[in-house]
């Protein structure tokens, strides 16, 4: 199923895409690093499953990523832009009453996102555990080796898929560098804002951003489902969508 991109411009003017699926409820889903919503969401019927179950999926693409914007130049990567361009984003769409949720960078968003006040009513945390928030410098660095060693890895280095992945998504690599230094870090002592009804869906092979058992540990009111894969294969399971609208309507 392709789903035409609509676009509006963030504070910067950088012009940034989202798709939409359904009708009802609000949920903004942001995806993973070097991916697209068309990607994380559409391809593996991830967003039909949730918008079969009364709600409208809203999905960026990320900026730098799919049909948004990827500008060279570092003034448009403040720290935690992709959290401003999510602001952008809402207030673009009007909308005050939505849940929120993404897997892996947009787990990491959605989190930061509410650190910076935005109150959800629910939030869904992808493909997370605790060291992909707290520990991201360590994470940070091996994607920016990733960017580095794109021309001269080799089949069996511990970079080789992340950078076939990039090379079939059209990745900008100045652009991709510029976008990796404005992450931070989030302290367990930040995730104190997530007090909203939180969904922890990983797949059982998946540590790429340590143990979401652990995330699950210090958030307050957090439930974990484990569905079957690995970080780049749990999201192509049908029991992604299933354990997200789950929750979105219990």
């Amino acid at each position: 199923m392709m789903i035409e991109p609509q676009f509006f411009d963030a504070r910067d003017g950088v012009r940034l895409a989202w798709r939409e699926m359904g009708d009802g409820r609000p949920l903004v889903l942001l995806h993973g690093l070097f991916s697209n919503a068309e990607v994380n969401w559409i391809k593996f019927g991830t967003a039909e499953r949730i918008a079969a179950a009364g709600f409208r999926v809203v999905m960026p693409d990320l900026r730098v990523h799919g049909s948004s914007e990827a500008p060279h130049e570092p003034y448009h990567y403040p720290p935690d832009i992709l959290v401003r361009d999510l602001e952008d984003l809402i207030a673009h769409l009007g909308i005050a009453d939505f849940d929120l949720g993404g897997f892996s960078l947009g787990a990491r968003t959605s989190a930061r996102a509410v650190v910076a006040g935005m109150r959800p009513r629910r939030l869904i945390l992808g493909g997370m555990g605790l060291a992909g928030l707290a520990g991201w410098a360590k994470r940070g660095r091996f994607f920016q080796r990733v960017i580095a060693d794109y021309e001269t890895a080799k089949r069996g280095d511990d970079t080789w898929l992340s950078i076939q992945f990039m090379k079939t998504m059209k990745i900008d690599r100045v652009a991709a560098s510029l976008l990796l230094d404005s992450f931070t870090d989030t302290t367990p002592d930040m995730l104190a804002a997530l007090t909203m009804p939180t969904l922890l869906v990983c797949g059982e092979q998946d540590q790429d951003n340590g143990s979401a058992a652990d995330l699950a540990g210090v958030l307050v009111d957090a439930e974990l489902v484990t569905i079957p894969g690995t970080h780049m294969s749990s999201v192509t399971q049908p029991e992604m969508g299933e354990a997200i609208a789950a929750f979105l309507t219990a």
